[in-house]
């Protein structure tokens, strides 16, 4: 007998009736509930006008895109919607008060970010990033965000996930039941976080008949540190990475990257194997994982293998997985002690959009030239990849203005053309991007790069 989807609503627990297609959308489903708050603006996760956050049961606030979620990804969680505040509660309350409103239609998706903020704290043009409002302009809504305080919500009661079923819909739980479902049902749509897959729920009304959600598998969770490096679990989110980096100063050049990866509503259910396993080639991650020398964990009920990230991207939204596999882990090796590690990336919005071309660099010297380079690139390809004319160009130099302008011109790629740039531009972008390194490298202060 299948299972019914169950969550907490604004504090409440719900239980959905078997009827419920677990392939609506969370926006779609609280809008017929009567909760009508969260609007729909774009149905692609860009406006943040249908934010609603995902309460932890340690307290966490994550803020995420309605429309790109479906309930059967929620069994088990605690969501609040701006309807769970209310009208006098202090975030509402400091927004009105600070003429922060407007037209209003995107202001229950600010307030809910901002409720988000008040707990994970950080910068709060960051937590913005994914809400537009274009009557008002930011500079009210960040006035009234400076005067709020955690309101000390206690968190909803701890729920150990287990597997569920509803219909062609399937969360198991554990790693032999994922690649149980997966070895009997290869034509299932592998789903994790959704920022990209939600699309064909959100925009192109798709049901598809089989659905693995892998959110809850325990093995896949999480991001692990190692004295080697980091283990990413293939359910764990681009926040989490995120906040591995920003733990260990190894890892803090990537910070400024990581930030910009999507929007905190994004960042907040997206996971890095997804992005590998759509293997896009503006993919924000694949770059930095292709730089480090990532290896992918890979499994299916026959055992396990280990493919280098490389291999593992084999074109235009291709990879090597077998129908049968599915990512368990990427590993992402640590630094070498004194290499040089910087991740670069164009967009035609700083914040929450879609690289044009992008770069991750790791060099490492010995006696002040360069002894290893490793050069990936997005954008400038089918698929992400490293440039070994480029990487060679470096070699046995110094890391400077003129050494980088040099790697430039040994760039080997025929660049696609699209609305976000041309062949030409992305030539020459990319060779800005090296010339940059040299710019990080000589020590210059973060702002001369915001």
């Amino acid at each position: 007998m299948d299972d019914q989807i169950r969550l907490v609503l604004n504090g409440a627990p719900r239980t959905l009736p078997p009827h419920q297609s677990p392939t609506t959308t969370l926006l779609d489903w609280l809008r017929a509930e009567g909760l009508t708050g969260a609007k729909e603006g774009c149905a692609e996760g860009d406006c943040g006008a249908c934010t609603v956050v995902l309460e932890g049961a340690d307290g966490g606030r994550t803020p995420v895109n309605a429309c790109l979620c479906v309930l059967g990804q929620l069994h088990d969680r605690a969501i609040r919607t701006v309807e769970g505040l209310g009208p006098q509660h202090t975030v509402p309350r400091a927004l009105a008060e600070a003429d922060a409103t407007q037209c209003g239609f995107c202001t229950p998706g600010i307030v809910m970010s901002a409720w988000a903020h008040t707990r994970e704290g950080g910068d709060p043009h960051e937590a913005l990033a994914g809400n537009l409002c274009r009557c008002t302009g930011y500079r009210p809504i960040l006035d009234a965000m400076a005067r709020l305080q955690d309101d000390g919500a206690a968190p909803p009661a701890p729920v150990v996930p287990d597997s569920a079923k509803f219909g062609g819909f399937h969360l198991p739980a554990s790693l032999d039941e994922a690649l149980a479902l997966r070895a009997v049902r290869p034509e299932a749509l592998v789903l994790m976080g959704g920022t990209d897959l939600g699309l064909r729920f959100s925009e192109h009304r798709e049901h598809p008949a089989q659905v693995l959600c892998l959110l809850n598998v325990a093995e896949m969770k999480g991001v692990e540190v190692r004295p080697t490096g980091l283990r990413i679990g293939a359910a764990a989110s681009y926040a989490e990475w995120l906040r591995a980096c920003r733990a260990d100063a190894a890892w803090a050049p990537l910070v400024p990257y990581l930030s910009r990866l999507g929007s905190r509503q994004i960042r907040g259910l997206g996971t890095v194997a997804g992005n590998l396993g759509t293997a896009s080639p503006i993919g924000d991650a694949l770059p930095v994982l292709l730089a480090l020398g990532a290896v992918v964990e890979v499994a299916q009920l026959r055992g396990v293998r280990h493919v280098p990230v490389g291999e593992f991207l084999t074109g235009y939204r291709r990879n090597a997985l077998a129908p049968e596999e599915l990512i368990v882990a990427i590993h992402l090796p640590r630094p070498p002690e004194g290499a040089f590690l910087a991740a670069e990336k164009l967009s035609r919005r700083h914040d929450q959009d879609i690289s044009a071309v992008s770069l991750a660099a790791l060099i490492t010297f010995e006696d002040g030239v360069v002894r290893e380079a490793r050069l990936a690139f997005g954008g400038m390809d089918a698929t992400a990849r490293r440039c070994a004319p480029a990487e060679a160009a470096l070699r046995g130099r110094k890391l400077d203005d003129g050494a980088l302008a040099g790697a430039g011109q040994a760039l080997d790629f025929a660049p696609m053309a699209d609305w976000r740039g041309s062949a030409e531009y992305r030539l020459e972008a990319a060779r800005g991007l090296l010339r940059r390194l040299a710019l990080r490298h000589a020590g210059l202060p973060a702002e001369v790069f915001a």
